[in-house]
């Protein structure tokens, strides 16, 4: 009965697009779960990526079981960049000139930040090794 059982879940599962997602769906939660029961300072999704892949491995888990469900979600994945597509579509000059000039002006200052940060770094390590401590009371 059990076996019967859990072969109609095989098929439903193989064949269901939506069944698959939520499979994926639920091994991804079980990885966020067992990050935040752990307090592992890994994200959970790669917690569960790393559980999916074993699964694969082992052959406890048939790719057909979410084979369809994950080339959905790839054909899908273009919606995840949607807001970035619109900006560039409704700020077109980022794409010529202009775009060119805002990278150079973050790059520059960039470099300029670090540049900074490292002079400071150095003449504050310069001034420590020249400055003499005061003589202490019990010497």
């Amino acid at each position: 009965m059990a076996d019967t059982r859990l072969i109609r879940i095989r098929r439903f599962v193989s064949s269901s697009r939506l069944a698959q997602v939520a499979l994926l769906t639920a091994i991804w939660m079980a990885g966020s779960g067992v990050a935040r029961a752990l307090g592992m300072p890994i994200p959970g999704s790669l917690i569960g990526m790393l559980a999916l892949l074993w699964l694969l491995a082992s052959g406890t888990l048939s790719p057909r079981l979410v084979e369809r469900g994950a080339g959905w979600l790839l054909a899908e994945m273009l919606l995840f960049f949607v807001p970035a597509v619109v900006a560039v579509l409704a700020h077109p000059e980022l794409l010529g000139l202009m775009g060119l000039k805002v990278l150079l002006v973050i790059l520059g200052s960039t470099v300029m930040v670090m540049l900074a940060t490292a002079l400071t770094v150095d003449l504050a390590l310069r001034l420590r090794s020249t400055h003499v401590p005061p003589a202490t009371a019990l010497e």
